[in-house]
């Protein structure tokens, strides 16, 4: 199926059709036609339409942040901070959203200009990914949080509970096949930082036995540690690579 350019909708609004579609697959009623319609609107037909879904979009990541950091927190009882961030990670990411995005086909809804390629492209996957999120800000807006988390449970319950076995811490974990295998302790080294004060992002490297190594970014060392610690896991074939979290 083709997108929707924004000529074949009236602008600022969306059909019957439309919202009984889109509620259907939301769970939701809408009551705001205007905001459903921004939902849905990628910039390229901000002209025709008077909006589009970024500054939703933006609302919507942190609402979905939140939603399945307290899924992951009440399912993974005794995981650390730097597990649960991979976890997060690797529910939240573009691939999972466009997934779901799929699995909605909200390709058939989204209004973009006739500029943009095919929007079931592999190129355009950030479009799909980001509607998902604007339309989890216009739920959370007229539904309030338990509205988004109903949403969010209904499309990534079954995820979080296969993302993967539970897993150990990987620092813990890496040493100890580090020791095994190359009888080494694993190296880490913080090779960047960047961000204000108040949200530094680090990039930490990894190396074991000198000829192994990877790099993992977050919000602290620790955390960037974990992730690096976990990547090299995933490389070297110990974890199996969590959807979303490397190549």
């Amino acid at each position: 199926m083709t997108m929707v350019t924004a000529k074949q909708q009236k602008p600022e609004t969306v059909s019957d059709q439309t919202l009984a579609s889109i509620e259907a697959l939301t769970g939701h009623l809408f009551n705001d036609r205007k905001r459903l319609a921004r939902a849905l609107t990628h910039a390229s037909a901000r002209s025709s339409t008077g909006a589009d879904y970024e500054r939703l979009e933006f609302l919507g990541d942190r609402v979905l942040g939140l939603c399945v950091a307290e899924m992951l927190f009440a399912q993974y009882r005794d995981a650390n901070e730097g597990e649960l961030s991979v976890r997060l990670n690797a529910l939240v990411n573009a691939d999972v959203l466009a997934e779901i995005a799929e699995e909605m086909s909200l390709v058939d809804f989204i209004r973009a200009g006739e500029d943009v390629a095919d929007l079931t492209s592999a190129r355009q996957k950030n479009v799909r990914a980001d509607v998902v999120e604007s339309l989890i800000a216009a739920i959370y807006l007229e539904n309030g949080l338990q509205g988004a988390k109903h949403f969010v449970n209904r499309y990534w319950e079954e995820r979080i509970l296969r993302v993967a076995e539970a897993r150990r811490d990987s620092k813990t974990e890496l040493q100890e096949w580090s020791h095994k295998n190359h009888r080494c302790t694993p190296s880490y080294s913080v090779v960047d930082r960047s961000g204000p004060d108040h949200e530094p992002v680090f990039v930490v490297k990894v190396v074991v036995a000198d000829k192994l190594f990877a790099n993992g970014t977050g919000p602290s060392k620790r955390v960037a540690e974990q992730d690096a610690a976990r990547e090299l896991l995933e490389d070297v074939g110990v974890w199996e690579r969590l959807p979303g979290t490397g190549s």
